[in-house]
């Protein structure tokens, strides 16, 4: 008998060691990696130049306390601010951290507003996290289903529907944020449209609301970019991240700028772990090898050869709904519940994920090669077909 908390179902197979893009499990069986560990292992297994710079810190410091100034936090911050073009960065160990400092940062922009009972705007299908703030702000009643009552303060809108988020400004006085994934990776792999995001920045600025965006999965060049704001050539207020930022290391990040700049002060906020020393070390890493190995553009490539060959693959196949996606993001809506497709891929030798019950997400090392890729086509198409032939 286990005795850890039965809070997962969890595959039946455990893996020893990874190099790249593929991992080994105790049996000795081979499977190519198009997970990721849900959009976190941004380099893959093993990389050469991040094991090396963690065990070179390992034997330094791992952490002391943000009671003390760190070099390395201090650098990292430097470099997501010039990255994403923010002003401030506070530093933490998940991404539901995250955005429970976004939505702090919210209420908190609010009270100095005047308003008593801040509101912030959330999208249907939104996922941001499991703790009890950000489990309220999530639009999935199964994950909230047992936790009530959940926290007040959040208003749901449809997402990429400007004009019902403008009917909520005039009725609801007291919104003071909306927040947005810019692609919804939990909720089925949905893009925000390029005007939906340039409308919804107008509108925080006209209303005088702050502008979260949630790129907790989609951030750090998974969708071509190195924020999926980027796409719109907007700036938003607010952007939080995690996942694969630290390739594997847990680090989250809350990231200001603007009107959300300068709020928190000492004692306001803060993460006893967070932003350590080898947690930076792992981020500041993970960005150095994006830039000079080209991961971004990598991204684009590889996942437009893995759209285009699925597209190809499975063009006449009755029961695909939609191939969609974003870089290295993409996802395969298909017309019935598909959750074993996970099992299927195992034994082909294949780690995928089935999310929103219908919908198999793909969220490869930004590193995958373009070989990899086909082969991702190759194994997954035939698990496809063969599944909605059944």
């Amino acid at each position: 008998m286990s005795h850890l908390m039965n809070t997962y179902a969890r595959l039946p197979v455990a893996f020893s060691h990874g190099d790249g893009s593929w991992v080994t499990d105790t049996e000795g069986k081979i499977y190519l990696d198009a997970l990721s560990g849900i959009a976190v292992s941004t380099l893959g297994h093993n990389h050469p130049e991040l094991v090396a710079a963690l065990a070179a810190q390992c034997r330094r410091l791992l952490h002391t306390s943000n009671l003390y100034a760190m070099p390395q936090q201090e650098q990292l911050a430097d470099k997501l601010a010039a990255l994403a073009g923010m002003d401030e960065v506070f530093f933490c160990n998940s991404g539901c951290e995250a955005n429970e400092a976004a939505i702090k940062l919210a209420r908190f922009y609010g009270h100095r507003r005047g308003v008593d009972c801040p509101a912030i705007i959330v999208m249907e299908k939104a996922f941001h996290g499991r703790t009890m703030a950000t489990l309220s702000a999530t639009g999935n009643r199964k994950a909230q289903a047992g936790f009530e009552p959940l926290v007040s303060g959040f208003v749901r809108a449809p997402y990429n529907e400007l004009d019902a988020i403008r009917a909520i400004a005039e009725k609801n006085k007291n919104v003071v944020a909306v927040m947005l994934e810019i692609v919804q990776g939990e909720g089925g792999i949905h893009i925000a449209d390029i005007d939906f995001q340039r409308g919804l920045r107008r509108l925080c600025d006209e209303m005088g609301w702050l502008f979260i965006c949630d790129e907790v999965q989609c951030g750090m060049g998974r969708t071509g970019k190195w924020f999926g704001f980027q796409h719109a050539g907007i700036r938003p207020d607010v952007v939080t991240l995690a996942k694969g930022l630290g390739s594997g290391i847990p680090i989250g990040a809350c990231l200001t700028a603007g009107e959300a700049a300068g709020l928190f002060c000492p004692g306001n906020h803060g993460s006893t772990f967070g932003g350590n020393q080898l947690a930076t070390t792992a981020a500041t890493t993970t960005i150095d090898v994006i830039e000079n190995d080209q991961l971004i553009a990598n991204a684009v490539l590889v996942g437009q050869l893995i759209k285009a060959g699925l597209t190809q693959a499975l063009k006449e196949v009755d029961g695909v709904v939609d191939i969609r996606g974003q870089g290295l993001m993409i996802g395969i809506e298909l017309d019935r519940p598909c959750a074993e497709l996970v099992t299927r891929g195992l034994e082909a030798g294949l780690l995928i994920n089935v999310t929103a019950e219908k919908v198999v997400r793909l969220l490869p090392p930004l590193n995958f090669s373009a070989e990899e890729g086909e082969e991702l086509v190759t194994r997954l198409s035939k698990l496809i077909r063969d599944f909605l032939a059944a």
